[in-house]
């Protein structure tokens, strides 16, 4: 086994190195996994081998550890992923190595939050999966592209491998050229991929885990520790065993603690089994997305774009009516505030995507609710943000002695001041305009936009 992965090294190495004389840069995408993980180390230990060659090669080639942070990932396996990086970054330093950690992330309007709570998306399921392309493609795509304007081109390394499952195997060999290690990537132009730890088996992953000291000097244990937690009763992975205590391990999938394309979460469900309690809140909470997603009163009748949303049966399918997202938004903020007692680093939902939601619902001119209010409420303490130009306390005061004789016309401009707040807050400023008369017809003719 040893042989084997040494021989991974050894071409890890010519490729960098010999095969490829060009600097396009090596883009690892870094989950924190144990297969991320495994290909990191081994590309490390080929950096290594090469810095120490008796003809030292220069290292010129940088490489990219990209850790994609949907917002809504796992927190047990969020905080490890942020030691590990932290590690990577301080290891890389001292050792004189070309690799740099980037963390992506979704833009504020395209969060799970935002499209959710702000905009009514439907949770994602198997037929509307769009979590994929807001939350995961597009951040790491944008910086894909960042490195091909720069250098031209660039090289994707996958920790893929075929054992992981046949249709695995088959997309994988699809795109493959015989005979060569790189192969066109599948969407992106300019860019290739490179998968050296295709050939490993489970177990072999789990012994480079459990043996190879991590070259930047985390504790691995941990890593093996997290996986065996998030084991399902009814599943284990075999593992060479090098430690009485590395009995077995689970090969549970992690990803969003949200995620209701899976009819179960496992890797919770496991997790909280085995002592890790306060998570229930956040299971119980998921499930509820789960199994509300469908109920036709808490959907509206027409899509975002105005088409109607109605089955031949008469059920509505559009977007969350706006006092259902309300009380989810409530339900959330009170289980981060239950979890904060204990566990005040975590944030379920960030300020950033609380001031997003109530643009959104301004310019979907719903203003019966307030974010602002609401978090006040459970706790005590306004959203901490300097981005809000909302009318102070002073200014509302001002304003209504002005309107005494018609508080319909406070209401109008507490509410267009409210829609301008999206040309500072939010990226896409498309529609604002629309808004702003939309909310102004309904002022002028509020019978006749109802009947609309």
């Amino acid at each position: 086994m040893s042989k084997r992965i040494e021989k991974i090294i050894d071409e890890i190495v010519d490729q960098y190195a010999y095969a490829d004389k060009s600097e396009r840069p090596w883009i690892i995408g870094f989950s924190g996994g144990k297969d991320s993980t495994v290909l990191l180390t081994l590309v490390w230990r080929a950096l290594e081998k090469i810095r120490n060659l008796p003809t030292p090669f220069q290292l010129r080639r940088p490489v990219y550890v990209v850790c994609n942070d949907t917002l809504v990932e796992n927190p047990i396996i969020s905080s490890y992923v942020d030691d590990v990086l932290e590690k990577i970054e301080v290891a890389a330093r001292e050792q004189n190595l070309p690799v740099f950690v980037k963390k992506t992330a979704p833009l504020l309007e395209e969060t799970f939050w935002v499209n959710v709570l702000g905009k009514g998306y439907p949770v994602p399921n198997n037929s509307f999966r769009w979590c994929t392309d807001k939350l995961k493609i597009r951040p790491t795509s944008n910086f894909l592209v960042e490195q091909i304007d720069e250098k031209g081109e660039a090289i994707v390394l996958l920790g893929t491998r075929y054992e992981e499952s046949a249709s695995r195997e088959r997309s994988m060999k699809k795109h493959e050229i015989q005979g060569q290690r790189l192969s066109k990537h599948q969407t992106g132009v300019n860019t290739y991929v490179y998968a050296p730890i295709k050939d490993l088996m489970l177990e072999e992953v789990w012994y480079i885990i459990n043996t190879f000291a991590s070259p930047w000097g985390f504790d691995n244990s941990i890593l093996f520790q997290i996986y065996s937690d998030a084991s399902a009763d009814d599943y284990e992975c075999p593992t060479v065993v090098v430690n009485k205590k590395h009995s077995s391990c689970g090969q549970s999938r992690f990803g969003c603690w949200t995620c209701t394309v899976v009819k179960k979460d496992k890797s919770m469900s496991a997790l909280i089994d085995n002592g890790q309690h306060w998570m229930t809140p956040l299971l119980n909470y998921r499930n509820s997305l789960v199994e509300e997603r469908n109920i036709h009163e808490n959907r509206m009748p027409e899509r975002r774009d105005g088409r109607p949303a109605v089955h031949e049966e008469g059920t509505n399918w559009g977007p969350y009516w706006p006092a259902y997202r309300f009380r989810k938004l409530k339900e959330l903020l009170l289980i981060q505030k239950e979890i904060q007692k204990e566990r005040p680093y975590i944030s379920l939902i960030s300020n950033q995507e609380l001031i997003a939601i109530q643009v959104t619902w301004n310019r979907d001119l719903y203003f019966d609710k307030n974010v602002g209010d609401l978090y006040r409420d459970i706790f005590d303490k306004d959203i901490n943000t300097n981005n809000t130009k909302s009318l102070n306390n002073t200014e509302k005061r001002i304003l209504k002695e002005v309107c005494e004789d018609d508080m319909s016309y406070y209401h109008l401009i507490d509410n267009l001041i409210s829609l301008q707040e999206t040309k500072t807050l939010m990226v896409s400023k498309y529609g604002l305009h629309n808004d702003i008369e939309k909310r102004i017809e309904r002022f002028v003719n509020p019978k006749e936009y109802e009947n609309k």
